[in-house]
């Protein structure tokens, strides 16, 4: 439920900025999925994972996954479109509101994995 939460958020809003107020790829994608970060930090560590990571250990380490799969997934989803797109013409729209949607999909599965092994693991390490 949290990732479904998370993720109409952030596509609501990054939708809204890229074909209604014609903000680029980048902004638009970085805007959403920071607006969908705010909220997945707070529900997942307190509902999805239950953890007792502090803040102080959790929150960095959160900012370190946001940023590592918000670029890889939107870079790579972006290049994937542009070559695909290479073999059928489309409009502009239509290929970044695809690498919108591809990008969410990768960015949601690295995120939801980092979060859980890396963020709010709780395991004792020696």
């Amino acid at each position: 439920m949290v990732g479904i939460i998370n993720t109409l958020v952030g596509l609501l809003i990054i939708f809204f900025l890229l074909n209604t107020v014609h903000l680029s790829y980048w902004i638009s994608t970085f805007a959403g999925n920071l607006a969908g970060a705010f909220i997945s930090f707070i529900l997942n560590r307190s509902f999805t994972f239950n953890s007792t990571v502090s803040f102080q250990r959790g929150l960095p380490r959160f900012l370190t996954i946001i940023l590592i799969c918000y670029f890889s997934a939107y870079f790579c989803s972006e290049k994937l479109v542009i070559w695909f797109t290479s073999f059928y013409i489309v409009s502009t729209a239509v290929e970044q509101n695809g690498a919108v949607l591809i990008g969410s999909v990768l960015y949601t599965i690295s995120n939801y994995l980092g979060q859980k092994y890396f963020v709010f693991n709780t395991v004792k390490t020696a």
